[in-house]
């Protein structure tokens, strides 16, 4: 069993700032991807940014530049800081966990994110 805890979202004006974590708990293998996705009102979820296990990074074309993801692998979380913020990042913030080679992933509750302009 894996569960996936996200806090730090919020209310913020257009340009600031937020850091999102996401901490895994359970059977987790070492070898494995953690990331951020997004879904607004209306809107599929899709990918924000993820980070393997070995550090290697992806980002949406929309948040490269202004979001960072990194990770702990010893504390199993993962962080997005969030930078120059936009009305149009406003969405709810979603962690998923997958580990390669399997058809297990986990995702956790969701944390709000809003900017406002």
């Amino acid at each position: 069993q894996v569960q996936l805890v996200e806090s730090g979202g919020g209310l913020v004006q257009a340009g600031g700032s937020l850091r999102l974590s996401c901490a895994a708990s359970g059977s987790i293998f070492s070898i494995n991807v953690m990331g951020w996705y997004r879904q607004a009102p209306g809107k599929q979820r899709e990918l924000v940014a993820a980070i393997t296990s070995g550090g290697s990074t992806n980002y949406a074309y929309s948040v490269k530049g202004r979001f960072t993801i990194s990770r702990d692998n010893a504390k199993n979380t993962v962080y997005l800081q969030m930078n120059s913020l936009k009305p149009e990042d406003t969405a709810g913030y979603y962690c998923k966990l997958d580990f390669p080679g399997t058809k297990n992933d986990y995702w956790g509750q969701g944390t709000q994110v809003t900017v406002s302009s």
